[in-house]
């Protein structure tokens, strides 16, 4: 680990712990707390990511579907529109990790349970009803940035019918130059792409496209159908 991606990693502990003072503070007095979103959004401005965002984000009521590309996804995000997130439930597990999700209400579901995708279905469902909107990214893995993959339209079953006043939002996740530097494909463990993240020189610009959102109309195949082409005509 370079010097580079120590001093990224002690600015990831103080505003950590800023965060959690913050936090707790709010949570003290039985408000809501705004802070873990606010966190990641710092966390990606950390790592060196200069947020453009283009188009107006859903901050309620609202399913965001988004190509993925690296975990730095889930701070721009966050910092961007307030998310929470689906995610795998083996994150759940992760050292301090796993524990942060929890305080940004993330979701976590079990990769091709298929006998566990009704709980999985009505539990998403509950999480529409948060004042917060919630992020799917329904390609299931991380990709190169090049190419978009099939969506898995099974946790979209939540929108059917859909909850009143809920809206579906694509959004297209862009690295621009930094694409190649910043995607997590292959085979590379977590803690190395991580490491690679934080000691990568410079900064570079992330480019969110939030489209015009839609709401949610036909079977969770026809969602998901729909959210692909809108994204991939901006590809």
């Amino acid at each position: 680990m370079n010097a580079r991606a120590v001093g990224r990693l002690l600015a990831l502990v103080v505003a950590l712990v800023l965060a959690l003072v913050l936090h707790g503070s709010w949570r003290l007095v039985g408000a809501r707390s705004p802070w873990p979103p606010h966190f990641l959004g710092w966390v990606a401005r950390i790592v060196g990511a200069r947020v453009r965002v283009v188009g107006t984000p859903l901050t309620r009521e609202a399913v965001l579907l988004a190509n993925h590309l690296s975990w730095i996804d889930i701070p721009l995000l966050a910092g961007a529109s307030g998310s929470a997130f689906v995610a795998k439930a083996e994150l759940r597990d992760a050292p301090l990790v796993g524990w942060l999700c929890t305080l940004n209400k993330t979701l976590f579901v079990r990769r091709g349970d298929r006998m566990g995708i009704d709980d999985q279905v009505a539990r998403l469902r509950e999480c529409l009803s948060a004042p917060q909107p919630i992020t799917i990214f329904p390609e299931g893995t991380t990709g190169d940035g090049i190419t978009l993959a099939p969506f898995k339209a099974g946790l979209l079953a939540a929108l059917v019918p859909p909850p009143p006043g809920v809206m579906v939002q694509p959004v297209r996740i862009d690295y621009g130059d930094a694409t190649a530097d910043l995607a997590w494909v292959g085979d590379e463990h977590g803690a190395s792409h991580a490491a690679r993240v934080l000691g990568r020189r410079g900064t570079f610009v992330a480019t969110l496209h939030f489209l015009a959102p839609f709401a949610p109309t036909g079977d969770r195949k026809a969602i998901a159908a729909e959210a692909r082409a809108r994204i991939a005509a901006v590809w």
